[in-house]
């Protein structure tokens, strides 16, 4: 193999062009592929920008050209030689350089390279565990290339907007302690305090609240945080968040701000500009409507009221429903009259897995309705849902009638669904929604006490506070939630600053004195020092470049990410540790051992 020694880089291989011709160029990068045609040689040479062939010719150099005889896929590289123009029956239009060539006349041979287990290009069918053992060789494909660059311009892009707005960007600590907030914590034992641990931030949260007591005014960071939660195609153990906060702003203050920084960052992500400003839904005319606090827009297929229509019905599983605390509703599923009993029974299958019990439906044809539930209708009751449903011939009304939870995760499900079946979804539409105003807080059965729907530093309505009092469930929050296309992208709230209606929430969230002294005392301090009012708001970094670049996980615009079962496969993570480190570290695994004897 060559030394690198003597010999610099003049150019990338996508920077090649036709006004070049004539001039020396010194390129590197990876052999893409080789071709022998007897008399001369053609090198396929790339790097990030792109690719460029290589011509090795005796007559030009015979020592290159016996070089390039050795050389194979994904072989480093140096070449040095000179631009030419193309014969126009030639020209290669399915690469910017296809108008250009290089003949060289030196090569270096800079690492040899082992056959790669899966081709080095764009769409590859390959199981994604191999990829991401090969990650290093995974990144080097156009497409994943595409993703880091897209990812680093939106990211540039975002911090340059929030630079000119009077934003400063601080770092917030990643060991800090285990605070009670939604997800479990990751926790890091400490050497130096035995039997004590450090936690893993899953948010900047109280940090960034604590900057606006310290007057910083506006903050961001283009945070890491970490959450021990079940995962998906969206969720990552480890995630990256555009965090921000605000002093003495209101909502519309945050939200009108953040749609003008979501424009800069789409245009210079997809080079396309998103309608402003974004509609706004309530957290339940999002449910009422779309069965979902996460709506897609993009198509329409809503929910339709039908309680009080039932309510003194005859059909008895309505009827019940109604008159006992339930909701029904309704979808017009427009032109799809042609779905067979398969297609029906199959459906009733998919809305059993969101608790459905069954799914009701009224098929619409010319002059004739058809339903096995028909029978039990009165005449005003098929007039009203014809009229509400706006139905025509052709199509077919399903029902939901059950619990409102139930209703809601199962019509919604199924609105996706029949979306996804008639093609309704353009993937280039971009349809933004903010919901708002949603409960503050929701009562779990099994522990008996409340819960913060978002978290418990989220401020409620001013007019709802004296509701903490008598009637918590009816409180709603200052929070925000941004929707695109059915994708939550980020979410915030204006957040409480005052000492006592901190404590309050934290009382009715079932926490004492001792607790909150012990999770939140300095935060509850700090706010006897002068809190300003403020809120903010964290977007879903890898979310948003996922979107932008159309695909289905995030874990492709993720440099190196860990799989569903939170492993990272290329360097084996999560490992063992030797003994003499849990030693250090105060720790004795010895849970395994007691659970194999039966001990608790």
């Amino acid at each position: 193999m060559d030394a690198w020694t003597g010999i610099k880089r003049t150019h990338m291989c996508g920077e090649i062009t036709e006004d070049m011709a004539g001039k020396e160029v010194v390129l590197t990068g990876w052999v893409h592929s080789r071709r022998d045609h007897g008399g001369l040689i053609f090198i396929d040479l790339r790097d990030r920008t792109g690719i460029i062939q290589l011509v090795f010719s005796p007559d030009v150099n015979e020592e290159a050209f016996a070089k390039a005889d050795r050389v194979r896929s994904e072989y480093v590289v140096a070449a040095v030689g000179e631009v030419r123009r193309r014969d126009e029956d030639k020209v290669n239009p399915k690469i910017a350089t296809g108008r250009v060539e290089v003949y060289v006349h030196r090569l270096l041979i800079l690492n040899r390279a082992k056959t790669p287990p899966f081709y080095i290009e764009e769409d590859i069918d390959v199981d994604e565990n191999v990829r991401l053992h090969y990650r290093y060789l995974d990144l080097r494909r156009p497409d994943m290339q595409r993703n880091l660059l897209l990812r680093h311009r939106v990211t540039k892009a975002i911090r340059d907007f929030l630079d000119s707005k009077g934003f400063w960007e601080i770092e917030t600590p990643i060991l800090t302690r285990s605070t009670p907030e939604g997800a479990r914590d990751y926790l890091v034992p400490s050497r130096v305090h035995p039997g004590k641990f450090y936690a893993l931030p899953q948010s900047p949260q109280l940090f960034k609240q604590v900057l606006m007591v310290a007057g910083v005014d506006r903050y961001f960071q283009i945070a890491r945080c970490f959450r021990d939660e079940d995962l998906r195609a969206d969720r990552q153990p480890e995630f990256t968040q555009v965090d921000l906060e605000m002093s003495f702003v209101e909502r519309d203050d945050i939200l009108d701000l953040m749609e003008e920084m979501l424009a800069v960052a789409f245009r210079v992500g997809m080079g396309v500009e998103i309608a402003r400003p974004f509609p706004r839904l309530s957290y339940q005319e999002a449910m009422d409507r779309y069965g979902s606090d996460k709506p897609d827009l993009r198509y329409g297929l809503e929910l339709i009221e039908m309680t009080d229509v039932f309510r003194n019905s005859q059909f008895k599983v309505f009827g019940e429903v109604a008159r006992g605390g339930g909701i029904i509703k309704a979808i017009n599923a427009k032109g799809c009259a042609h779905f067979s009993r398969k297609d029906i029974d199959d459906l009733t299958r998919f809305v059993a897995n969101y608790g459905a019990k069954g799914l009701a439906y009224i098929v619409v044809g010319e002059g004739e309705l058809k339903s096995p539930i028909l029978k039990f209708f009165s005449e005003e009751e098929k007039e009203e849902v014809l009229r509400r449903t706006e139905a025509q011939p052709g199509d077919i009304i399903f029902f939901g009638a059950d619990r409102p939870e139930v209703v809601y995760a199962s019509l919604g499900a199924l609105r996706q669904e029949l979306a996804r079946r008639q093609n309704l979804v353009r993937p280039d539409d971009l349809q933004f929604v903010w919901v708002v105003d949603f409960p503050l807080l929701e009562h779990d059965d099994e522990e008996k006490r409340w819960v913060a729907i978002h978290h418990p530093f989220t401020a409620p309505k001013e007019e709802d506070i004296p509701l903490l009092d008598t009637d918590p469930g009816r409180v709603r929050s200052q929070a925000y939630d941004l929707v695109l296309n059915g994708v939550e992208l980020g979410g915030g709230s204006i957040r409480i600053h005052r000492r006592d209606l901190q404590e309050k929430i934290f009382s009715l969230l079932g926490l004492g004195e001792e607790d909150i002294r012990e999770k939140f005392g300095f935060l509850v301090e700090a706010f006897e020092y002068g809190a300003p009012p403020h809120g903010g708001i964290a977007f879903g970094l890898d979310r948003m470049i996922m979107l932008m670049a159309g695909r289905e996980t995030i874990r492709d615009v993720i440099p190196f990410p860990k799989t569903q079962s939170a492993a990272d496969l290329m360097t084996r993570a999560p490992s063992e540790v030797t003994k003499r480190q849990l030693a250090e570290l105060h720790i004795k695994l010895d849970i395994a051992a007691r659970k194999k004897s039966g001990e608790n």
